[in-house]
C-alpha cells in the first residue's frame, strides 16, 4: 500500500510534466491551455512544496485580465497549432480584452482569492503583505466586474452566460435548460447517429478520451453554438441579454464568489486596505440572495433562470456547495449532509457524485453527470470542515485516495467502483491530493 508521502510525490511528476514555467496546463493535447480555477486549484498544491513557484501560477493568470476587471477562463498558448482556439473565441472583438494575450471572452468560477489566502499562509509576514498587496487590486477588480456586468438587477447573485462559466460543462441543470430552446437543423444533423463518426473527426476531446466518458455530440454542438453567438455579439453583456439562450445564476459559482469575497476581506483587512462600499453591499446582498435559491419541498438549493426567477429544479453537484460558501445556518447545513449519508443520493461507495445516482441524467462515466471529480470533493470537505463535519470530511478523503492508489491521477472516477475515466493525469487531480495529504 502506498503510503501519503509516495502519493505526493507521484503528483509532484504529475505537475511536472504539466509545468510550462510560468503555469501549468491541466492536461497535454486534451487541455493544453491555462485554465482559470484549474491555476487556482494547482497553486493550492504547488505551494507546499514550491511557495514562489505557486504564485507564479496566479500571476501568469492575471496578465490575462480585461480592461473592466473581467478574469478570463482560458489564456490560450501561442503558436499556429492552437489557432482554432484562439478563433473560437476571438476576444480581440471586445475593447476590454488585453493586447498582448489571447483569451476566452468568458469567465470561470472565481477561485482566485482563496488560492491567494492559501499561498499567503506558506509566506512569512512580510511576504504574504507583499503578496495580498501585489493581488488584491486584481481580486478587487474582478469581483467588482462580476457585480456591475453579471448583477445587473443589484440582487446579489450573478448570472452566467455559458456552461464553460460554471466548469461543469454539461452539468444537468443546463442541459435541461438547452430542451427550452430551439436550436439549428444542422446541430440536429450533425448529431444524428449517422454522422456521429465524422463529428468526432473534428472533436479534440475525442482523441484523447473515449466518447462514452465525454458530452454528446448534440451537447457539444450546442456549447459551441452559443459561444458563436456570444462571438457575434462581441462578449457584449447588453446585448447578450437583449436575446441570451443562457442566463442562469448558477448555484456553483455564486457559492464560490461568496467564498471568495470572505478571503478578499482577509486579504484586504491583512494590508489595512479598505473595499469599496458599494462592493461591500454586494457581497452582503449574495449571502442573503442565496437562500432564494434554497427549495424547501425537496430540501436542496438550485440554480435559478435569471429572466424568469424560477428553480431549475435538477439536483446537481451544486446542492452541496452552500457548505463550501460558508454562509448558511447549521441547521441548514445539517439538512444537506443527510444526502451524504444515502447511498443513492451522494453517499454511494465513492462518494461525491457530481449527478446524484437517483437522477435520471446520472451516468457513472460521462464527464460531469455522475463521476467523482478530485475538485468539487476538495471544495466539499472544506465546507465540511468549516461546519465541524470532520467524519464525513476524512471518509470522503480516504476513498479518494483509495481511487488514486489504484488508479492514479485521473480526471474523474465512477462513484461505484472507483474505476477510473477521462483523461489519464489532470493536473488540479495532482494538486489537491498534495494539498489533503500535507
Amino acid at each position: 500500500m502506498e503510503e501519503p508521502a509516495d502519493i505526493i510525490a507521484g503528483a509532484r511528476e504529475v505537475l511536472r510534466a504539466s509545468d510550462k514555467g510560468d503555469y501549468t496546463i491541466p492536461a497535454a493535447g486534451l487541455y493544453p491551455h491555462q485554465w482559470l480555477w484549474d491555476s487556482c486549484f494547482i497553486s493550492i498544491g504547488i505551494r507546499h512544496y514550491d511557495v514562489e513557484r505557486a504564485q507564479k501560477e496566479i500571476k501568469s493568470l492575471l496578465r490575462g485580465q480585461w480592461l473592466n476587471g473581467m478574469l478570463p477562463h482560458i489564456i490560450f498558448l501561442p503558436g499556429r497549432e492552437h489557432y482554432r482556439d484562439r478563433e473560437l473565441f476571438r476576444a480581440d472583438l471586445n475593447p476590454n480584452s488585453p493586447n498582448n494575450v489571447a483569451t476566452s471572452g468568458l469567465t470561470q468560477p472565481p477561485m482566485v482569492a482563496e488560492a491567494v489566502v492559501k499561498i499567503g499562509e506558506k509566506l512569512s509576514l512580510v511576504e504574504k503583505h507583499s503578496w495580498f498587496k501585489s493581488t488584491y487590486p486584481h481580486i478587487v477588480r474582478y469581483h467588482e466586474w462580476l457585480y456591475a456586468e453579471r448583477d445587473p438587477h443589484d440582487e446579489g447573485l450573478t448570472l452566467q452566460v455559458h456552461p464553460w462559466e460554471t466548469g461543469l460543462d454539461n452539468t444537468p441543470p443546463w442541459m435541461r435548460a438547452l430542451k427550452d430552446h430551439k436550436f439549428p437543423l444542422w446541430i440536429r444533423i450533425l448529431s444524428s447517429k449517422l454522422l456521429e463518426p465524422a463529428v468526432h473527426l473534428v472533436r479534440r476531446d475525442t482523441r484523447f478520451v473515449r466518447s462514452s466518458e465525454r458530452l454528446t455530440n448534440f451537447e457539444t454542438l450546442v456549447l459551441f453554438s452559443v459561444q458563436r453567438r456570444l462571438k457575434r455579439k462581441a462578449y457584449d453583456i447588453d446585448k447578450i441579454l437583449d436575446h441570451s439562450i443562457f442566463a442562469i445564476e448558477d448555484i456553483n459559482f455564486n457559492c464560490i464568489l461568496i467564498r471568495a469575497n470572505h478571503q478578499l476581506k482577509q486579504i484586504a483587512k491583512a494590508i489595512d486596505a479598505k473595499l469599496p462600499e458599494k462592493l461591500l453591499e454586494s457581497m452582503r446582498k449574495s449571502e442573503a440572495a442565496l437562500e432564494s435559491l434554497w427549495d424547501e419541498q425537496t430540501k436542496q438549493y438550485y440554480s435559478r433562470n435569471f429572466v424568469t426567477h424560477n428553480l431549475i429544479i435538477e439536483p446537481s453537484i451544486g446542492a452541496l456547495m452552500p457548505l463550501y460558501a460558508g454562509c448558511i445556518s447549521k441547521e441548514r447545513a445539517a439538512e444537506l449532509i443527510e444526502m451524504l449519508h444515502q447511498s443513492k443520493v451522494f453517499g454511494p461507495k465513492f462518494p461525491v457524485p457530481s449527478v446524484p445516482l437517483n437522477s435520471s441524467w446520472f451516468d457513472p462515466h460521462r464527464y460531469w453527470q455522475g463521476p467523482v471529480w478530485i475538485n468539487t470533493n476538495w471544495l466539499i470537505i472544506e465546507g465540511l470542515k468549516r461546519y465541524g463535519f470532520e467524519k464525513e470530511a476524512e471518509h470522503i478523503k480516504m476513498q479518494m485516495i483509495q481511487m488514486i492508489k489504484k488508479s492514479g491521477f485521473r480526471e474523474y472516477f465512477s462513484p461505484i467502483d472507483g474505476s477510473p475515466a477521462g483523461s489519464r493525469t489532470l493536473s488540479w487531480s495532482a494538486a489537491l491530493m498534495i494539498d489533503l495529504l500535507s
